[in-house]
């Protein structure tokens, strides 16, 4: 097993943490744990990069959605951000698949030949669409399609993305967005807002408009849109676009003092991530939210299509505030973050500070509340945007209800364990809809 090796490689991620905080993207610190506190939409798109995982950016026009993410790829994939510029899908309902995947190649066609010309955006790791909520269902379906496995396709070819992570910016609901359909909305990991910083940070960021040129080489941008634009086969394209990188990996750490990733530096960081697992406490409070999240007494689990009865005896959890069921995606994105995240603190495990700090950015886009709910919880003061607050307003209820049961949970779960295992024990009965999970999973055994 691969441990949290002492290689510097956390320090290196820091030290890409604060570049960006101090120089690229103004920001107010929003978020705290164990005692350290930090910008959530920075941290979190910096996990969402070495983690490969899929981020939803939101927030007002302006900023700074997009902006955030091209600094973090560019420090931990190595692109020049001209690449990335030219790599972007903009969201409008004009988009094609031509224009985000790829196209045939027009002097072959002619020869009766058929072949693609594959797009920025389908080869390089670094994925990024801008005001995707601006694009059609229809259209909105095309990305699902390359995102979920890295697989590309276009007439009777594809091309397979070994690594690859995703970023999507969403302004605020207005007379030209659409709604993110449901499928699209699962695959997100997680969902942050880009925040005001504040009228002296923004007059700060007034005085320096070209603040970004230091991530810029137009010689190292030139060769990878040559090997990008070239003819050979993908797989010989990625370490030639390798090699490039690393060169402006060296550029950066002459200029700039920072030193970014190389794809084995990657690799090693995500093993290291991946061998962190969920101590009692992370792994009980987990499976008594993703409980809350599902539960249903009458009809077996929460279904959109279903309505609560009232006078419920589980009207006091959440399940009795949401319409809908947590996907099975939705524990892999806290599992994930939460690796991360201690990581990146260099702990040992993951603990239930970890799994609390990242919940509320793998629910907030998932969860759909009663409209009784957002009634009454939408004038509360707040400084996050709605679905973040609701969510995090959860996390605490769940939070608050495990400090009260935690130790006797912990004992429910254990025996439940061994009497999976062939124990001749008695499941602990208890009120909260855990208890009634239990139970059902020793049944399904028996029968």
């Amino acid at each position: 097993m691969v441990g949290v090796g002492k290689n510097g490689y956390q320090k290196q991620a820091m030290e890409i943490y604060q570049f960006i905080s101090e120089h690229l993207y103004f920001n107010r610190t929003d978020m705290e744990i164990k005692g350290e506190r930090f910008n959530s939409a920075i941290l979190l798109s910096l996990l969402t990069g070495l983690e490969r995982g899929k981020e939803l950016i939101i927030g007002e026009p302006g900023l700074g959605k997009t902006t955030s993410a091209e600094y973090v790829c560019s420090l931990i994939y190595q692109f020049p951000l001209g690449v990335i510029w030219g790599s972007e899908v903009s969201g409008h309902p004009e988009q094609t698949e031509e224009k985000i995947i790829g196209r045939p190649d027009l002097g072959k066609l002619n020869r009766g030949e058929e072949d693609v010309v594959w797009t920025n955006f389908s080869q390089i790791p670094v994925k990024i669409v801008d005001e995707i909520n601006r694009l059609p269902e229809t259209k909105q379906s095309i990305i699902l399609d390359g995102v979920d496995r890295g697989n590309w396709e276009y007439l009777n070819e594809m091309i397979i993305n070994d690594e690859y992570c995703l970023f999507a910016t969403a302004n605020y609901q207005d007379g030209g967005t659409n709604t993110i359909i449901a499928p699209l909305v699962d695959r997100f990991d997680v969902m942050v807002e880009s925040r005001y910083p504040g009228a002296n940070l923004s007059f700060l960021i007034g005085k320096d408009k070209r603040k970004d040129r230091v991530l810029r080489h137009h010689k190292y941008e030139k060769d990878l849109y040559t090997i990008l634009k070239s003819k050979i086969a993908y797989e010989k394209k990625i370490p030639k676009i390798e090699e490039v990188c690393n060169r402006f990996g060296e550029y950066l750490h002459g200029a700039l003092g920072i030193r970014s990733f190389q794809r084995q530096d990657r690799d090693q960081i995500r093993g290291e991530m991946e061998s962190l697992e969920l101590d009692l406490d992370a792994s009980a409070f987990t499976r008594m939210l993703l409980t809350e999240l599902s539960f249903c007494e009458r009809y077996g689990q929460k279904r959109v299509v279903e309505n609560c009865e009232e006078g419920c005896h589980y009207t006091g959890y959440l399940c009795h505030q949401i319409k809908n069921c947590a996907s099975n995606r939705l524990p892999s994105s806290i599992k994930q973050y939460a690796q991360g995240l201690a990581w990146i603190l260099e702990d040992s495990a993951i603990d239930i500070e970890h799994i609390k700090a990242v919940v509320p950015f793998t629910l907030a886009h998932r969860i759909q509340w009663k409209d009784e709910v957002l009634s009454q919880k939408e004038r509360s003061k707040r400084d996050d945007p709605f679905p973040i607050f609701l969510a995090k307003e959860a996390a605490k209820a769940v939070s608050q209800r495990y400090r009260e049961q935690s130790e006797y949970l912990k004992d429910a779960l254990a025996v439940g364990s061994k009497i999976f295992q062939g124990g001749a024990l008695e499941p602990l009965e208890g009120d909260h809809p855990l208890y009634v999970e239990i139970k059902k999973d020793l049944d399904a055994r028996k029968s």
